[in-house]
């Protein structure tokens, strides 16, 4: 079995989307400082963390879109691990129900791989005309029984408007969705298997994840 990482690395102050501010990562406890706590020759290093929840690769839970919905703390492992994966090529634009003609989605993690990621680091990334899941292609894989979805690009709705149609449709289905993911390329169109978990967070609707695939 071998094992695809599908996540940005986290790093102080990166981009993740136009507006939203990177990461803050510091030293709660050095090494050095916490010699006084220990025996001679033992140390420790406790790191610290400041970012929002939308950082990085991340999973947005049905919390972030209604205020009644499902947060990270309920989010059913069964919607996020060990998913198989259907991967679909959906090109640098919109993408609707026909790009899933012909494909079982069915219980899958739906795998949008547009290639947008090699923007990833540069204003290219968070431009406003980026590749996009429909609201008639969110409606067909929710009709299906899509499991999750996925994108490799900066958002999975259209961003030039306040309609977030992709959004409201998955996630008022208790379809969880993945944004920012990367190298899709290495995956097969069918086979692989899905996972992206999220800490149990009660609160929060959005966290990041390392979400990765594994090949037989």
């Amino acid at each position: 079995m071998r094992l695809v990482d599908l996540s940005h690395v986290i790093e102080p102050g990166m981009a993740t989307y136009p507006g939203l501010p990177g990461p803050e990562i510091s030293s709660h406890l050095s090494f050095d400082d916490s010699r006084s706590h220990y025996s001679a020759g033992t140390e420790f290093t406790i790191g610290r963390i400041s970012m929002v929840s939308n950082t990085g690769t991340y999973l947005d839970t049905p919390a972030h879109r209604f205020r009644e919905g499902d947060d990270l703390c309920r989010l059913p492992l069964e919607r996020c691990a060990m998913l198989p994966a259907a991967v679909v090529d959906g090109g640098d634009s919109a993408i609707g129900a026909d790009a899933f003609e012909g494909v079982d989605v069915g219980g899958c993690a739906v795998l949008l791989r547009t290639g947008w990621d090699r923007y990833w680091g540069t204003d290219r990334y968070g431009a406003p005309e980026h590749p996009h899941l429909t609201e008639a292609g969110a409606r067909y894989l929710v009709d299906r029984g899509v499991a999750l979805v996925g994108i490799d690009s900066v958002n999975i709705d259209d961003t030039r408007t306040g309609d977030r149609p992709a959004h409201t449709v998955l996630l008022g289905a208790d379809v969880p969705v993945v944004e920012h993911l990367t190298g899709l390329g290495a995956l097969p169109a069918t086979g692989a298997r899905f996972t992206a978990v999220p800490p149990a967070v009660r609160g929060l609707a959005t966290f990041p994840v390392r979400a990765f695939a594994t090949i037989r």
